[in-house]
């Protein structure tokens, strides 16, 4: 991943951990408290329940991510980890405008830790 100040199409290797925090939030498990992803961390609750507001306000269901999502989400190095952003799908849209925020921190093993769900 590269470290500057450019956006950068999300990598394919980072794919599958996206998909299944997308996935735990459609079974509404947005504690990832159900939903054990590897290199993820668990979301505090005050967080968890501001993602759910966001996802009911938006007024449509999520659903599983659509290929084309990867088209439009991103990565950017922040001074210390990579913030990514990923379009997050709905039912009625292949790629929405609600778009989950992560941190992503690169060591021996990579540490993702979201942040929210919302349309920036």
């Amino acid at each position: 991943m590269m470290k500057d100040d450019k956006e950068h199409p999300l990598p394919d290797t980072l794919r599958t951990t996206f998909r299944q925090i997308a996935d735990a939030f459609v079974d509404g498990d947005y504690e990832l408290r159900r939903h054990s992803i590897e290199g993820v961390a668990p979301i505090r609750a005050a967080i968890a329940e501001h993602i759910a507001d966001n996802v009911l306000a938006y007024g449509d269901a999520l659903t599983s991510l659509d290929e084309a999502t990867w088209e439009r989400s991103v990565y950017r190095w922040m001074d210390g980890y990579w913030q990514v952003l990923v379009d997050l799908t709905t039912e009625v849209e292949p790629v929405s405008d609600l778009t989950l925020h992560a941190r992503l921190y690169a060591g021996k093993v990579l540490h993702v830790e979201v942040e929210s769900v919302h349309v920036p």
